[in-house]
């Protein structure tokens, strides 16, 4: 009888420590790193490798639970190929029952430089990522905001143009967070001392940025496009910026994009129209990339104040310091 208690309370004792085993070892490996990893699963890929991958990733806390997993449920055979998002607040078990169903396979979706929110919203929801009235209410999320600590009432500018790879039907807040997440990735590798200087004043150089990605067409001219703005904010001069017009009229006023401005155009009330309104514009115009914002973060040094295109084929400008040589270019162009 002695013999069968002390067998029932080993058996007790291993119970309880394999249950304790568990617990620890399925535990997500962090409560607060919400980063989306993107593992592939190869087609044929053996469970050892899959959970040696995942482990390497330190996306789990042991290959071994995740093999006994898949050992007792059965699912060693049932694992799909294919990209996944895993995040490290996942615990084991609900990263086994992902690739097992297949439920976050990810997919590709590329974002354009210069576009703006609402374009980058009906890009991923024709993509099947996320809804676009989802996408636009989590834009002006004033969580968000406070979580970025955005000096803006709304995101646009900071949604990143890259390359990206959600599963479909995802959150939107979680989509908008991964891309503002990717802007400020980008941002210390352009300007490693952005953490030193103010919300307000990194929220200016995005609005300046987001003009200069809609000005530009020779990437060596950005940087001069943005010595000419921040020459004119100097002296308190107009911005007369075409692309704050063009986007009152294609995000405000939801008209086709105008061939050309007309002078009824420039004249628009708007506190977006820098032709009539000193300064910037209250919110970025559109989302910039790499280039536009390394020119807005690193000016060329130029007595500039004006700019007008010289060649539409190659997007080349005619810079100018005086007002009289900036209007015969506009003549030569016309000519021409």
């Amino acid at each position: 009888m002695k013999i069968i208690l002390k067998i029932i309370f080993l058996f007790v004792v291993f119970l309880f420590v394999s249950a304790g085993v568990f617990y620890y070892y399925n535990l997500p490996v962090s409560r607060t790193d919400e980063e989306v990893f993107i593992i592939e699963i190869e087609k044929g890929e053996t469970l050892r490798s899959i959970s040696e991958k995942l482990e390497e990733s330190n996306l789990i806390r042991s290959n071994f639970l995740m093999m006994a997993i898949s050992k007792v449920m059965g699912t060693e055979q049932k694992m799909k190929s294919g990209q996944y998002g895993i995040s490290r607040t996942m615990d084991a078990m609900e990263i086994h029952q992902m690739i097992v169903s297949g439920s976050a396979l990810l997919y590709k979706v590329t974002i354009p430089e210069g576009i703006t929110a609402s374009k980058v919203a009906s890009i991923l929801e024709a993509a099947k990522i996320t809804d676009k009235e989802n996408f636009l209410n989590a834009v002006v999320s004033s969580d968000l905001i406070r979580k970025f600590n955005i000096a803006s009432e709304s995101l646009e500018g900071y949604l990143f143009p890259d390359s990206y790879m959600f599963p479909h039907n995802y959150p939107a807040e979680k989509v908008v967070s991964y891309m503002v997440s990717n802007f400020f990735k980008k941002l210390a590798v352009i300007y490693p001392e952005y953490k030193n200087i103010s919300f307000r004043d990194i929220n200016n150089h995005v609005i300046v940025a987001s003009i200069i990605e809609r000005e530009y067409r020779v990437a060596e001219e950005a940087p001069i496009i943005a010595s000419v703005f921040f020459n004119r904010l100097n002296i308190r001069m107009h911005l007369g910026s075409c692309a704050t017009v063009e986007y009152i009229i294609t995000e405000i006023q939801k008209k086709p994009h105008p061939e050309y401005l007309t002078y009824a155009d420039i004249g628009i009330e708007s506190d977006y129209n820098t032709y009539i309104r000193y300064g910037l514009p209250p919110t970025p115009i559109s989302n910039p990339g790499k280039v536009a914002l390394t020119a807005a973060f690193y000016p060329a040094n130029t007595n500039y104040l004006y700019f007008v295109l010289k060649d539409k084929n190659s997007g080349e400008h005619f810079f100018s310091t005086r007002y009289s040589d900036h209007n015969n270019a506009k003549i030569l162009y016309l000519k021409n």
